[in-house]
């Protein structure tokens, strides 16, 4: 299965906002995602999965209703894990990412595509 690939992460703060932009690439194409913002750090993990939605949505060729219920970051046990909560149509979605490298801006883009990973390519047609 063809799934969407991060290319690239970007987070820029400028005085009383920051913007957030998601690089995806999916079937030899890129699709980005923007999210503004506020530039606090407690913002970023929403700021970054509401970017990674729109990359989706850029994927998918539409505004499919996407919609960022939650996210957070988890101790378990000796991990820490992204965590994200997505509507779509109605229907709750979820999505984990293991933190392994210290980065959790990489690991919310991660929990969102898995939460979304098995729908992407039926929507994409």
């Amino acid at each position: 299965m063809n799934r969407p690939a991060i290319i690239k992460i970007a987070e820029e703060a400028r005085g009383d906002d920051a913007e957030v932009r998601i690089i995806l690439e999916f079937q030899d194409e890129e699709h980005e995602g923007i999210s503004l913002g506020s530039p606090a750090l407690t913002a970023r993990p929403r700021l970054i999965g509401e970017a990674t939605l729109r990359a989706v949505e850029s994927v998918v060729g539409n505004t499919i209703g996407l919609k960022l219920e939650g996210v957070a970051t988890q101790n378990l046990g000796p991990i820490q894990v992204a965590m994200v909560h997505i509507t779509l149509a109605g229907e709750t979605l979820v999505g984990t990412a293991l933190l392994d490298s210290g980065d959790p801006a990489s690991a919310t883009v991660k929990a969102v595509l898995d939460a979304l990973n098995r729908r992407i390519g039926n929507l994409a047609g």
